[in-house]
C-alpha cells in the first residue's frame, strides 16, 4: 500500500474526501476543468466573502501552474495537505496548502556551483531574467514522486536533468537525476543523425504522466538557431529513456512550446502535440512536421492493416505518427510567425460529439482561427485553399491570438486570445457556434489568459483566469458577461502580485492558488465566511 493512501485511510472523513491535482489544468484531457469543487459557487465568490488569504515568498518566477496533494505526512512535521510549485531559481517547494509559514521542505539544484541559464545566455528574452524551472511537474501519487525538469548552467556548460523527488521529503528517488540526452536519424545536421543540444532548448509544455511512462516535449529559445521538435519519454519508476521523437528530423524547427500546456492523451494512450512553425513536407513524402497537429501512438496497432498510412510511412517505434493535421495555410502561419503551437488541445467529452465525430478535440494559434477536429481522423492536409477536410474551422481573428489552452466545460469551450475578451463557444453534436455565447467586458492585454474552470459537477461552474494586469478574475461560466470577482475590488487586501506570463491558476478544494514572480498566492473563502 503507498504511503498516500494509508495516509488517507486513517485521517478523518474531510481530508481524506479532498481530491488531488496532480497535473496540468488537472487531467491529461487539459480540458481544464476541476468539477470536484463543492465549496467554492457563484454565490460566495464575491468581495465580501472571498479574498486573499495569505501568501508565501519564493525565490524566483514561478511559471508551472501548482499542483496538489491532500494528507501528506511530512516527517517530524505532521500531516499537511502540500501544495508545490517550482521557481526559475531551480527550487521546488512543498508548502501547507492551508496557512502561512515556512516550506514543509525546499530542494535546490543550484549546488557545487551551478547556477540557473541567464536569459541572455541564449539571447532570449522570453523568460527572463534567468532559465531553471519552467514546465509544469507532474505527480504519481501511486508512488508519492514528483517529476521535473531543471536546466542548469556548470562549469560552462549546459545541463537539463528529470529528477524525481519523494513528495513528502524532496529526496531524490529511483536513480534521481539523470541527465537530458538525445539523438534521432535524421539529415538536418549535415550527416545521418540529429543530436539535441542542450543549450538550444527548454523544456516548455507541462510534462506527461501516462501509463508509467513520463514524457517531455521541448521548446527553442526565441526561434533562434537550428533546433527541432523533440519528445522524449522515460520509465517513471527507472528514469530510463526509451524512446526520442523528432518531427523535423531532414529540417528545421517545428519545436513544441504550447505556450506551457502540457501534451493532451485519451484513454487510448494516444498523445496530442501542436508544433510551432517549421518544416513541412510530409504530405509530399517528406519526414518533417513543423506547424501541425500531431496524434502519436504509444501502443503498437494489434492487427495488421490498423493505419496502413503509419505502417507504411512514418514509425517510430513506441512513439508512432498516427495521424496529423496541417492548415491549408501553413507556409504563409510560417513566413508571417502566425504559428499553431503557441496552444496545445483540449481533448472535449464524448457528450460535445456526433455520431459521425465522437471523439473531438480543440485548438488555436496566434491567427485566431478555430479548429475542431476528429481525435480519430485529423485530416492531414487538404490540398485546397481552406481546411474544409476537418470537423469545423472558423475563420482568422475569430480570436485573439491563442496562447496556452482553451477549457471546455458542459458543451462550452472557453477562449482568451491576446487583446481579446475572454469568449464562450457552444459545442454540440460537433457542432461549434459560428459566434460566441458569452463574452467578458474586459479584454485582456498581451498574451490573453489561460481559463480554468471549477465545478461541482455540472454546477456551480465558475471561470478563472490570470489577468495581465495583475488579477485573479472570477466569472459566470453560464454567461460571462458576469464578473463575479476580481482581486482589484479589495486591492488592499486581495493584490496579486507579479503576474506571470501564460500561467493558470489552479482551484483546489475550496482555494484558489496562483504563481507569481516573488510568491505563491492561495485566495479563498474569508475566515468569516462558513463554507457549505
Amino acid at each position: 500500500m503507498s504511503r498516500l493512501l494509508l495516509n488517507a485511510l486513517i485521517l478523518t472523513c474531510p481530508l481524506a474526501a479532498q481530491i488531488s491535482v496532480l497535473t496540468f489544468q488537472y487531467d491529461n484531457s487539459r480540458a481544464g476543468a476541476n468539477q470536484n469543487e463543492t465549496i467554492l459557487t457563484p454565490a460566495n465568490v464575491n468581495s465580501a466573502s472571498f479574498g486573499k488569504l495569505f501568501s508565501n515568498s519564493v525565490d524566483g518566477y514561478i511559471y508551472g501552474q501548482p499542483l496538489y496533494l491532500p494528507a501528506v505526512a511530512v516527517p517530524d512535521k505532521g500531516t499537511h495537505n502540500i501544495v508545490y510549485v517550482a521557481t526559475e531559481r531551480n527550487s521546488v517547494y512543498a508548502f501547507n496548502a492551508d496557512a502561512q509559514g515556512e516550506p514543509l521542505w525546499q530542494v535546490s539544484f543550484l549546488v557545487n556551483g551551478a547556477t540557473s541559464v541567464p536569459s541572455g545566455d541564449v539571447r532570449c528574452s522570453q523568460i527572463a531574467p534567468e532559465i531553471g524551472i519552467t514546465s509544469t511537474p507532474v505527480i504519481d501519487d501511486r508512488t508519492g514522486t514528483i517529476y521535473l525538469v531543471a536546466m542548469t548552467k556548470e562549469s560552462g556548460n549546459y545541463v537539463h536533468r528529470l529528477h524525481a523527488l519523494d513528495v513528502a521529503t524532496g529526496a531524490e528517488r529511483f536513480g534521481s537525476p539523470v541527465v537530458i540526452q538525445a539523438s534521432s536519424p535524421g539529415t538536418a545536421d549535415g550527416g545521418d543523425t540529429v543530436a539535441f543540444e542542450p543549450r538550444n532548448y527548454k523544456q516548455r509544455p507541462g510534462l506527461l504522466l501516462l501509463n508509467g511512462i513520463v514524457y517531455l516535449a521541448w521548446s527553442s529559445h526565441c526561434d533562434i538557431g537550428r533546433y527541432h521538435g523533440w519528445f522524449m519519454s522515460y520509465d517513471a519508476r527507472t528514469l530510463r529513456q526509451l524512446k526520442v521523437f523528432n518531427n523535423t528530423p531532414n529540417g528545421n524547427q517545428g519545436s513544441f512550446w504550447q505556450g506551457g500546456a502540457a501534451p493532451a492523451a485519451d484513454e487510448n494512450g494516444n498523445i496530442y502535440l501542436v508544433a510551432g512553425n517549421g518544416t513541412f513536407d510530409f504530405a509530399t513524402g517528406g519526414a518533417n512536421l513543423g506547424e501541425s497537429y500531431i496524434k502519436l501512438r504509444t501502443r503498437r496497432p494489434r492487427r495488421p492493416g490498423f493505419s496502413p498510412f503509419v505502417a507504411t510511412r512514418f514509425v517510430h517505434d513506441g512513439l508512432d505518427l498516427a495521424d496529423y493535421f496541417t492548415p491549408f495555410n501553413y507556409n504563409s502561419l510560417n513566413q508571417r510567425d502566425l504559428d499553431v503551437g503557441s496552444a496545445g488541445v483540449a481533448l472535449l467529452g464524448d457528450e460535445a460529439g456526433s455520431e459521425a465525430h465522437p471523439h473531438l478535440m480543440i485548438g488555436a494559434g496566434k491567427e485566431g482561427r478555430l479548429y475542431l477536429l476528429d481525435r480519430d481522423n485529423l485530416g492531414q492536409l487538404s490540398g485546397a485553399q481552406a481546411d474544409s477536410q476537418i470537423v469545423a474551422s472558423s475563420g482568422a481573428n475569430a480570436i485573439g491570438g491563442l496562447f496556452g489552452n482553451p477549457a471546455y466545460f458542459n458543451h462550452f469551450v472557453y477562449f482568451c486570445g491576446s487583446g481579446d475578451n475572454l469568449k464562450a463557444y457552444s459545442v454540440s453534436n460537433a457542432v461549434l457556434s459560428s459566434q460566441p455565447a458569452s463574452v467578458t467586458s474586459a479584454r485582456f492585454g498581451s498574451p490573453g489568459c489561460l481559463p480554468t474552470i471549477s465545478s461541482a459537477g455540472s454546477d456551480n461552474a465558475i471561470v478563472w483566469v490570470l489577468d495581465a494586469a495583475n488579477l485573479l478574475r472570477a466569472y459566470d461560466s453560464q454567461n460571462l458577461g458576469v464578473e463575479l470577482y476580481n482581486s482589484n475590488m479589495f486591492s488592499s487586501r486581495d493584490a496579486l502580485g507579479r503576474y506571470v506570463k501564460f500561467t493558470t491558476p489552479m482551484v483546489v478544494n475550496g482555494k484558489v492558488y496562483a504563481g507569481t514572480q516573488s510568491s505563491l498566492a492561495v485566495y479563498g473563502l474569508l475566515p468569516s465566511v462558513t463554507a457549505p
